[in-house]
């Protein structure tokens, strides 16, 4: 998958949980609003508020956890009254496309033969989770490791950072040393590139870039400390 890819993906995800947190926010105060006057609060006082319905489920890596988030939302605004298998069902409804429509048949037949029950919505969308979301996280990690950069950070920090943020990210080997190689500063990428002999392994890589960033840095206050000398001598004379 893209880095492209990805960034629309959280993107997405980003927008989907500001709308359903607007919404959250009217819901919360329609309910105060009708407290202050003594309105009766009871299970349908959403049932006229309009809520985003969840855009169509079709596998999409990276797409489950916002999904489940807005059909969450909605049942419990909308069809709070609902039973569960009729929330089921409805959930259901919008997924759609490839091999999502293939496990949406196995569990409606489950449904209408009675072979399984489910105690709460809750419990179904666990299972939409562990049958869908497997790698979900990882791809987020992916896409904040690939945003990951040294900037005027030393590269201690930016070691320290960049490996925590690997260390869920799946990568390995290669693709690992290339994202850590895209994140550092150019002047120390060049030095390391133009060695006589390459670093063999990514702790390699941190060792030595982390080496060249700290000579770096104590030349540049070795230069600052004898051009502060230079001047205070300049003075005196």
């Amino acid at each position: 998958m893209s880095q492209i890819n990805l960034h629309e993906i959280i993107h997405q995800q980003q927008e989907q949980l500001a709308a359903m947190q607007a919404q959250i926010q009217a819901l919360l105060a329609a309910q105060g609003g009708a407290g202050a006057g003594g309105a009766t609060t009871g299970p349908n006082v959403g049932s006229h508020m309009e809520v985003a319905k969840p855009a169509i489920f079709n596998r999409e890596a990276g797409r489950v956890g916002g999904f489940i988030t807005a059909c969450r939302l909605y049942i419990k605004i909308k069809l709070r009254g609902n039973t569960v298998e009729e929330q089921i069902q409805w959930v259901l409804t919008y997924v759609q496309g490839g091999s999502a429509d293939v496990w949406k048949e196995n569990v409606m037949e489950e449904l209408e033969a009675v072979e399984v029950e489910y105690e709460s919505v809750e419990e179904f969308f666990a299972i939409l989770k562990r049958e869908f979301g497997a790698g979900e996280e990882e791809l987020v990690r992916v896409a904040e490791l690939r945003k990951i950069e040294q900037g005027g950070r030393t590269m201690e920090e930016f070691v320290q950072e960049f490996k925590r943020a690997a260390r869920e990210s799946g990568y390995k080997g290669r693709p690992l040393v290339e994202e850590f190689k895209r994140g550092m500063n150019g002047g120390i990428r060049r030095k390391l590139m133009e060695a006589e002999n390459l670093p063999t392994s990514i702790e390699n890589w941190y060792r030595r870039a982390t080496a060249l960033d700290r000579n770096w840095r104590e030349s540049r206050r070795e230069e600052e400390r004898l051009r502060g000398k230079e001047g205070s001598d300049g003075k005196c004379s």
